[in-house]
């Protein structure tokens, strides 16, 4: 018996939408890292990207749990001398809510070349609006 390996011609790519209104940040990453990376899929092969397009509608309502919206910390740095950002998600749902969504998902995918293929099929909208109508998206609950 042979190991099945898929090959990028195998893969069938489906749109998912996910509505992130009231729901829990770190649940909504999951679910979004798992479509993206198509480990729900039963031909996933970890060197092939064999996920799924994923849109994230309301990322300005997704809340945190316990007080993270004002003790968690995004921090940057622009590499010159005092360059160092230090941002609360409250700051940054006000300056660019869709960053805590894509942050939180870039952190579960694999920090390649392949994890950067997979991000670029994640869609993240600030309201409950999105132009992929056309590709018939299918709602994924939670």
């Amino acid at each position: 018996m042979k190991t099945f390996s898929a090959k990028p011609t195998d893969v069938d790519r489906k749109w998912h939408v996910i509505d992130a209104k009231d729901a829990i940040l770190g649940k909504v990453a999951v679910q979004a890292a798992t479509l993206l990376r198509g480990k729900n899929k039963p031909i996933f092969t970890p060197h092939i990207d064999t996920g799924d397009f994923v849109i994230v509608i309301n990322a300005a309502d997704v809340r945190l749990s316990g007080s993270k919206e004002q003790h968690k910390i995004y921090a940057r740095h622009s590499g010159y001398v005092g360059g160092q950002t230090i941002e609360t998600p409250s700051k940054v749902r006000k300056r660019r809510p869709e960053y805590l969504v894509e942050w939180a998902v870039k952190g579960m995918v694999p920090r390649t070349k392949l994890g950067n293929a997979q991000l670029t099929k994640l869609k993240v909208y600030a309201g409950s609006e999105h132009p992929h109508e056309a590709q018939e998206p299918q709602p994924v609950e939670l």
